[in-house]
């Protein structure tokens, strides 16, 4: 919003363009004193400014592969007196990550190419009769890559899940 008062403020005018954008020009004059005079700015924004160039800074020295974790070390043992999750907050908001070590779990490879099967029983889950409709379900699980099970749906609406 800032911004955009900014570059029409100059036309329109700001109190004008605050009053439809329902903020206070006040809050409006007091982001514009703290942008031209960092003076203002509270303590914990003037300890972010120099903690970001120096987060930067290790981050940068260490190819850029060094996590939260491995920053915040190297901050202290440099003698800088910052918390985890400073070092944590700083890095999220300029948008640093460490790399991470293995293979992400990738659960799902689908075909976009092949064609969908068929729907057998047009969405209506209802037997007569046990042994008449069987379900399948295909879960990722930890130990295994898949998990297969297969359902009586007339033993499913009588209340328990019988698997077959």
């Amino acid at each position: 919003m800032i911004a955009f008062i900014d570059t029409h403020g100059g036309t329109h005018g700001v109190e004008p363009i605050c009053k439809v954008l329902r903020i206070a020009p006040s809050t409006y004059h007091a982001h514009v004193a703290k942008r031209r005079d960092p003076a203002k700015l509270s303590a914990r924004a003037r300890q972010d400014a120099a903690l970001k160039i120096e987060v930067r800074r290790v981050f940068d020295q260490n190819f850029s592969v060094y996590g939260v974790r491995k920053v915040w070390r190297q901050l202290k043992r440099e003698g800088f007196d910052v918390a985890r999750c400073t070092v944590s907050r700083l890095m999220r908001d300029m948008g640093l990550r460490g790399v991470i070590r293995g293979k992400s779990v990738r659960t799902t490879i689908s075909d976009t190419a092949a064609p969908c099967p068929l729907d057998h029983v047009n969405r209506q889950f209802k037997a007569s009769r046990p042994n008449v409709l069987w379900l399948s379900d295909f879960t990722y699980g930890a130990p295994r890559p898949t998990v297969g099970e297969a359902y009586d749906w007339n033993a499913k609406e009588k209340g328990g899940l019988k698997k077959k």
